[in-house]
């Protein structure tokens, strides 16, 4: 019988944690988003006006319903647009 060896790059793949970001509304304490304060809105957004998710702007769940809600407001009342002018 020949003995078998066990070779240290094959196998199971060990996975990555990696933190998460810190929700920005959670370290002010901020409750709730203002639908007028549209500089605020607009980090939230990407260069087409559509609203970025969660895993890249770190928002807790809670503050991103209540962020993506503004948003849509904001949209209606026209401080922020749906789409860009090139984009029309």
């Amino acid at each position: 019988m020949v003995a078998r060896t066990k070779s240290k790059g094959k196998g199971k793949k060990e996975k990555q944690t990696r933190s998460r970001k810190p929700c920005k509304f959670c370290k002010e304490g901020v409750n709730f988003v203002d639908y007028k304060d549209e500089k605020r809105l607009r980090r939230f957004m990407t260069d087409r006006g559509k609203i970025t998710p969660r895993r890249i702007t770190g928002t807790c769940a809670k503050h991103q319903r209540i962020l993506a809600t503004a948003i849509k407001r904001a949209r209606v009342i026209a401080l922020v647009p749906f789409v860009k002018e090139y984009y029309r």
